[in-house]
Order: structure tokens, then C-alpha cells, then sequence
């Protein structure tokens, strides 16, 4: 009689560790023992750096444990990456592309796992498989980038005709042609009047496109663009750059080949170099996405999933990826120039004074 006590004893004793177990695995450290798997395109540029750190950070701020890669803008590095986080049996995934079109096969394989997908800053097109997307407003960036050009040249009032050229991102970045046509649904009604005239005739999305997003690539055009059009002192009034890497190909390519008035030049990110050049005259803005921002929100969306939820989204009608509406959320972005760059950079802690120097 004693031994069965003894035994049921223990049985609940069992039982009772068993559920104790569960419960911390499900609610214990916020995250419990849930790993997350985060896919970064390159470290070659300074913002998926930032990114990476960023969204690192904060989930493992959360309780979640980070598997964190970077892929060195290779596609079928990202891809083996991905592989190995599913066989990892990662809890979910987190995707920033190198090329939005590149990874239905791999993630059709995260959705027979059950692996949620959140496609991170660029859309992961042409799958089923993402569950959702989290990004800053990238038609409102092209559209700030327009909007600053069209106030400085006083678009509204001037009579022209000013001088501009075009150049934007990797054509296999969802994320380029968002910005483009924010900026050429401002730039556009001026081109068509006169008010604006693109001496190259270059303004097609596919010939003004840099691949990878390339300084190198930008500035071998932006030269090639001046010798044609500008070396006969015709003056280039602006330059809208979609982002900081191909503004300072721009950048370059003006300080090596162009002997006129520095144009006013965009670009996006507020990477170092390009602050620097904003201060030294030769960048006239940047569009800042706080990447704490984007990770904080997209940390939320990890942890309501993980929690059995919905991910809070604010937008569900814009972004489709060719399999379906993907549910967004947007952060919004700003605009940093001379004029404001230490409240929005410095005073925020993004940078110190000294890294600006």
C-alpha cells in the first residue's frame, strides 16, 4: 500500500514539473527558449548593419534567442541560409531579401514547418508562404525626396526650366520602385510641362535602375551622364537619388567630372558618409528611417505571433506580392538636412557628434 502511494506520489510530482515546464516555455522570459531566424542581405552597406544590430538587440531584449545571418548580397548564400535555419527548426523567420522574386522554394519549405515568414523592409514577392511585411512607407519616401526637390527648386513659382537626372535602386528590389514612383508622381507633371527637363532623356525605371544598389555602378553612370550632357557647362539643377549608396556615386562623380553649381542631390538612409557630405554641402538631404523604429514594431509583431495573435498591421490593401495582399505595417519616415540633421540624428542618440566629424 505504501509503494502505491509512494508511486502516485511521484506520478503527481511528475506531472506537476511537466506543467511547470510548459508554462515557462510558453510565458517564462517573454520569449522563452523561441529562437528567431534573421536574414540580412549584405554588411556592405551601413543601414543593414544598423538593421541587424537593431533587430538583434531588441528580440533578444524580448527573451527570444537570435539567429542572425548575413548573406553578402548572394542570393543562394541567403538561400542556404535560410535552409539551414529551417532545419534548425527556428520558431520564425525574418527576411529582409536580397532579391524579392529568389525565395518562394526555400520558404515553401518554412511553410510545410509551420515557420511564420516576416518579410522585413523589402517584399518578398511571389510566395504564399509570408505572413507578413514590415517596412517604412517607401512610397512616401520617394515622394519626400520629390517634394524636397520640387520646394527647392520652387517648382510651383519658378519658371524654369531646371536641369535634373534620375537614378534609383536595384531593379530587383521590390522597394526601388516604390520610391521611384513617389518621387516621379511629384517630378512628373513638371517633366511633362517643360518645368523639368532630363537632358539624358534616361527616365524609364529599367535604365535608371543600379543594380545592387551600387555606389560604384552610380558613379560610373553619373560620369558617363555628365561627359554627354553637362561637360559643355550646361548647368544639372538636381539629382534625385533614390538612396545614400547611389548618391554618393552621384556625389563622386560630380567632384571628380562637373565644374558647375553643386545640384541639389536626395538620397535616403543617413549613412555616415552621406551626413558628412550633407554637412560639407555637397548632399542636400537624406530620408531617415529610425532602423530602431522598424525593429522595435517588427519585434512586436514577432512577439504577438509567437503568442498565438495577429500581428498589429496598419495597411492591407498595398502591398501585394503576386500571391495575395501581404498585411503591412509602415513606419514613417523623415527628411534630415543641414538644417535639422543634429536634432533628428544626435540629439536621438542614432549618432554622436563625433562620428559626424
Amino acid at each position: 500500500m505504501k509503494k502505491r502511494l509512494l508511486g502516485i506520489l511521484l506520478c503527481v510530482v511528475m506531472i506537476a514539473s511537466l506543467l511547470t515546464a510548459c508554462g515557462t516555455k510558453e510565458t517564462g522570459g517573454k520569449g522563452g527558449d523561441k529562437t528567431i531566424g534573421v536574414c540580412m542581405p549584405t554588411k556592405d552597406l551601413q543601414r543593414w548593419n544598423q538593421d541587424g544590430q537593431n533587430m538583434e538587440s531588441q528580440l533578444k531584449e524580448a527573451g527570444y534567442k537570435v539567429d542572425l545571418q548575413y548573406a553578402s548580397n548572394d542570393i543562394q548564400t541567403q538561400v542556404s541560409q535560410i535552409e539551414n535555419m529551417i532545419a534548425n527548426d527556428v520558431d520564425m523567420l525574418v527576411i529582409a531579401s536580397i532579391e524579392g522574386d529568389s525565395l518562394g522554394t526555400v520558404l515553401a519549405q518554412a511553410k510545410e514547418k509551420d515557420i511564420p515568414v516576416i518579410a522585413y523592409d523589402r517584399l518578398i514577392m511571389n510566395t504564399d508562404a509570408v505572413s507578413y511585411y514590415a517596412t517604412f512607407d517607401n512610397y512616401m519616401v520617394g515622394q519626400k525626396q520629390g517634394e524636397y526637390i520640387e520646394e527647392a527648386l520652387d517648382l510651383k513659382n519658378a519658371a524654369g526650366p531646371f536641369n535634373i537626372e534620375l537614378i534609383t535602386g536595384d531593379p530587383g528590389d521590390n522597394n526601388a520602385r516604390f520610391f521611384f514612383n513617389g518621387a516621379m508622381d511629384v517630378l512628373n507633371p513638371y517633366i511633362d510641362a517643360g518645368k523639368l527637363v532630363v537632358k539624358s532623356g534616361q527616365t524609364d525605371f529599367a535604365t535608371v535602375a543600379t543594380a545592387n544598389w551600387s555606389t560604384e555602378n552610380a558613379q560610373s553612370r553619373m560620369e558617363n551622364i555628365i561627359s554627354s550632357f553637362y561637360a559643355d557647362g550646361t548647368e544639372l539643377h538636381a539629382v534625385m537619388a533614390s538612396n545614400d549608396s547611389t548618391a554618393l556615386g552621384v556625389a563622386n562623380a560630380l567632384t571628380a567630372s562637373y565644374t558647375g553649381e553643386w545640384p541639389i542631390l536626395t538620397g535616403q538612409d543617413c549613412d555616415i558618409a552621406n551626413v558628412k557630405n550633407m554637412i560639407a554641402g555637397k548632399q542636400s538631404m537624406s530620408i531617415f528611417k529610425d532602423t530602431r523604429d522598424l525593429a522595435k514594431q517588427t519585434v512586436k509583431m514577432v512577439d504577438a505571433i509567437m503568442k498565438g495573435g495577429e500581428a498589429p498591421v496598419n495597411d492591407e490593401e498595398t502591398y501585394d506580392n503576386g500571391k495575395g495582399i501581404v498585411p503591412t505595417y509602415l513606419c514613417e519616415p523623415v527628411f534630415a538636412d543641414v538644417n535639422n540633421y543634429e536634432e533628428l540624428l544626435v540629439e536621438s542618440g542614432y549618432y554622436t557628434a563625433d562620428q559626424l566629424k
